[in-house]
């Protein structure tokens, strides 16, 4: 049963908990939660480029970590203890990593299972692209189950530039597919059988797809429900965007339901970039929307689904005055978890060169509202990239600083986690 927040409550917990571990706070205090960092954390390593929550699992990407060549790339699983405090239960690296693979630019985890895109491999060509899937077992090691490659991949395919995984099916895109013309882009569905073997269920691609739309930057699945961005797209201008939403029948045939376009949509808004899906309400970032002030403020649309598979537009949500009338790219990242959102913004009014991330919710009437925004302790004193990433799950909210150097000054880059609950609906 969906519940409503009640915020005067809310504003008097924060003031009751201020100095309390993993408690979510208002910008300009510094955050209480937990923060992570790679036990073998380097600079360079960008530990928090890419996160994933399931339950008390989390994966964490690490792009740069050089670990078996130059920008291999690598991931980092973490567990929640009993007490609340998460803790790393293994570094994941594919079998065949390579330099320059990018392994963990994104990252997808359901229950005991990681899929990790490494969107630079060549294992079908310079930039073909692969996925890999890890498994955990009853003893809390991992293990690389798979590695995922097209069957019709190629040079240049990007296959992995992002990844979906719920229960046995996993999404990868491959955004500069070349099916429908250079760059179209397509996305390709994966399925486990009862054996732990993986295979290509669909590949699937936009009935109205044309050249650069990059469909596949972004991809999102939850159960038979699947939203795949394409932000470049030109359906209302050069670069305006579009998202598709995908459904699987029970023979196993995916079908294109529907097209999203923002209502106000506009050349260069890269509507689609990020994207998320809980139940049938989808959240789409468009991070270089203008809205009419001549700048790259972006914004983030809300969908959802009728009982008769129509999607309509909810509400478009933009960063609040003032941080709204200076904000760079508000809806760089983006997840959606029943009725709140979280948005990670690129620059803003409070924090100058740095990130920052806002916690909207949906009321009973459809209506949402921004009700914190959160950034780093050190924000200002240099661009840790805080909001690069976010992922909510439940009342657990992980936000991603790849550019972090908690490690020491010469350590810029090495990257880092933070860690807030939000407090009881």
């Amino acid at each position: 049963m969906n519940r409503q927040r009640s915020w005067p409550v809310l504003a008097a917990f924060l003031l009751a908990t201020a100095f309390l571990p993993h408690q979510i706070q208002a910008a300009g205090d510094p955050p209480t939660g937990q923060k992570l960092l790679a036990d073998d954390g380097a600079a360079g390593d960008s530990f928090g480029e890419s996160v994933s929550i399931s339950g008390d699992t989390a994966i964490i990407g690490a792009t740069g970590d050089d670990d078996k060549g130059d920008g291999s790339g690598s991931a980092y699983i973490f567990v929640r203890a009993g007490d609340g405090i998460w803790k790393q239960q293994a570094k994941l690296t594919p079998a065949d990593g390579a330099a320059g693979d990018i392994f963990g630019f994104d990252v997808s985890i359901s229950g005991d299972t990681a899929l990790i895109g490494a969107m630079r491999d060549d294992d079908k060509g310079d930039g073909s692209g692969s996925a890999y899937i890890f498994v955990r077992s009853g003893d809390g090691i991992w293990t690389q189950q798979a590695k995922l490659t097209a069957a019709d991949g190629a040079g240049g395919d990007r296959f992995g530039t992002s990844v979906s995984i719920s229960g046995d099916t996993a999404i990868i895109g491959a955004s500069e597919d070349d099916d429908k013309s250079e760059d179209s882009g397509s996305a390709y569905v994966f399925v486990r059988a009862a054996d732990g073997t993986w295979k290509q269920q669909a590949k699937l691609t936009p009935a109205d797809g044309a050249a650069e739309d990059n469909f596949g930057e972004s991809v999102f699945l939850s159960g038979d429900t699947a939203v795949i961005g394409a932000p470049d797209d030109d359906d209302k201008g050069k670069y305006s965007g579009s998202a598709y939403i995908f459904v699987r029948a029970g023979d196993g045939i995916w079908k294109q339901q529907a097209k999203l376009t923002a209502a106000d949509g506009a050349a260069e808004d890269n509507f689609g970039v990020v994207v998320s899906l809980s139940g049938d309400t989808a959240l789409i970032g468009a991070w270089e929307d203008r809205d009419n002030k001549g700048c790259y403020f972006g914004s983030v649309y809300v969908f959802v689904r009728a009982g008769d598979g129509t999607w309509k537009q909810e509400a478009k949500l933009t960063a609040p005055a003032p941080d709204g009338d200076v904000a760079n790219q508000f809806g760089r990242s983006v997840s959606l978890s029943g009725d709140t959102a979280v948005i990670g913004l690129e620059e803003a009014l409070f924090c100058r060169g740095s990130q920052a991330a806002y916690i909207f919710i949906r009321a009973g009437d459809g209506t949402w509202q921004q009700q914190i925004k959160l950034t780093a302790p050190d924000c200002g004193k240099h661009a840790d990239d805080f909001g690069t990433s976010v992922s909510l799950s439940g009342d657990t909210l992980f936000v991603g600083a790849p550019k972090d150097k908690s490690k020491g000054d010469d350590t810029y880059g090495t990257g880092s986690v933070y860690i807030y609950s939000l407090p009881d609906k």
